[in-house]
């Protein structure tokens, strides 16, 4: 396999390119090899301050740019996404480890969020109410709510930050954004688009750092009138309280844990060969990512059959090598954690049927898993693994099903399988989920919201729903 070049690594503040020089560093390390590819700045007290600044400057001149002016900035910046797949796709599989035709999609479909939300832009509009007195003109304008801080994780490094500044960049608003370390070429590749698109300086900054303490800073700071956050429940939590403190709206995406209920009439192949395949895509490591397949006990025996033979036939590898199905898992922490969730389901009685092992060699690898008749009290049952581990459950009617599908405080997505049409209407009308897909994985679309309802988040992204979180409502009466 050839050599790959790494993009050098910066901070991206008030239009600036700034390197590692005078700051901190980390190590970015390739999690299928253990090779470090570079060394990420990370941005102390003064940068952030810098930023603020910046971020409250670009804000007064990017709320008068006319929404034309914005939509075509951000449909250039998509355009030049495009232009560079190859190169961003390559950066990601390099930093990230997923495979490379998956982190192509997932440029292309961020580049389509850039271009849903221009033109989203145009199509911000008010109202005229008529007014209960005469000769009184009674308005409601749609503006932008401010600079916006948004903290993305490693998992996603295109596609979760193009969902928030597509949306928070259409509406007018300066965005201040903290992507996750362990993967940020990806993340300055679309700032840079989006620089040579022509979008005017200090509407954008990009910044890395200690988490909480980037976090506290921005959310504490006055300029910030808005945050957004994707990752896990308890770092969710911390910055919902952050927010409040300054009574600022804040748009959660967090974890998931998501059901799937397999029914006798369903099309076996689909559910179990698909749900192998959709498991472990990015090696589990997918907050929507089915995890607990509930499978109606007389078919129980042969959707495991179907399902443990898809899961052996899956290539785990580096995610450059173009047969490479399963990349690694993102560091060592995560392998860690599933060793330990392995153990304690086998411990406790469940059947491992395939895999439950790291994978000899460099990098962070291990095999994808299932567990079968998984007791309750197992820690799996109730964590989201985040990783390459598939849990398998029969259930006897669809009132059983339903209870352990809504069991968890998650309500991210869930997913059903069965031909009847009464059973699917009653099972997408119980299920406590945001996102649910009947008969089909895939339920992911720019033109559709992306979000969760219980512990799982609060508003969602993309779609028309994903700009109303980055306007204000104006009220004017007039004589």
């Amino acid at each position: 396999m050839k050599t790959l070049s790494y993009d050098p690594l910066y901070l991206f503040i008030d239009g600036r390119w700034l390197d590692a020089e005078g700051r901190d560093t980390v190590a970015v390390v390739n999690p299928a090899t253990n090779a470090v590819l570079g060394r990420l700045p990370l941005a102390d007290a003064s940068d952030l301050d810098r930023a603020l600044a910046a971020a409250e400057r670009g804000f007064a001149t990017w709320r008068r740019t006319a929404p034309a002016e914005r939509a075509r900035i951000l449909k250039a910046s998509a355009d030049l996404m495009r232009e560079r797949v190859e190169h961003i796709a390559t950066l990601m599989t390099l930093e990230e480890g997923k495979p490379l035709v998956e982190s192509r999609d997932e440029v292309l479909r961020a580049a389509d969020y850039f271009e849903w939300f221009a033109e989203e832009a145009r199509r911000i509009d008010g109202r005229v109410v008529p007014a209960n007195r005469p000769g009184v003109l009674q308005l409601v304008k749609r503006e932008p709510i401010g600079p916006v801080a948004a903290f993305t994780p490693w998992n996603f490094p295109a596609i979760t930050p193009a969902r928030k500044l597509s949306a928070a960049l259409a509406a007018g608003c300066s965005v201040i954004i903290k992507p996750g370390e362990e993967s940020p070429a990806a993340a300055l590749a679309l700032a840079r688009a989006l620089d040579d698109a022509g979008l005017p300086k200090g509407v954008l900054q990009v910044v890395f750092g200690v988490p909480d303490a980037v976090s506290s800073q921005l959310i504490a700071s006055p300029v910030i009138r808005k945050v957004a956050f994707t990752g896990s429940m308890p770092v969710g939590r911390l910055l919902a309280e952050r927010a409040a403190a300054g009574v600022k709206p804040i748009t959660l995406e967090l974890g998931g844990h998501g059901p799937v209920l397999v029914f006798r009439d369903a099309d076996l192949d689909a559910a179990a060969v698909g749900g192998a395949a959709n498991r472990f895509r990015g090696t589990g490591q997918i907050c929507i990512s089915s995890t607990r397949f509930l499978v109606q006990r007389d078919i129980y025996p042969r959707f495991t059959e179907r399902f443990v033979a898809a899961t052996r036939a899956l290539v785990v590898g580096d995610g450059l090598d173009a047969s490479t199905q399963v990349g690694p898992l993102a560091n060592a922490r995560q392998l860690a954690k599933m060793e330990s969730l392995v153990e304690d389901a086998v411990r406790q009685g469940a059947r491992l049927l395939t895999g439950g092992k790291r994978i000899p060699g460099p990098g962070y690898f291990f095999e994808p898993t299932v567990l079968a008749d998984v007791p309750m009290s197992a820690r799996v049952m109730h964590e989201e693994p985040f990783g390459p581990i598939a849990v398998l459950r029969p259930f006897d009617g669809l009132d059983d099903a339903l209870t352990e599908a809504n069991r968890l405080p998650y309500g991210l997505s869930a997913y059903a399988f069965t031909r009847d049409a009464r059973t699917a209407i009653d099972v997408a009308d119980g299920l406590e989920a945001g996102m649910i897909g009947i008969n089909q994985y895939r339920i992911v679309a720019t033109e559709l919201p992306f979000g969760g309802m219980k512990e799982s988040g609060i508003g969602s992204e993309g779609g028309a729903e994903g700009i109303h979180h980055y306007l204000v409502n104006k009220f004017i009466s007039q004589i």
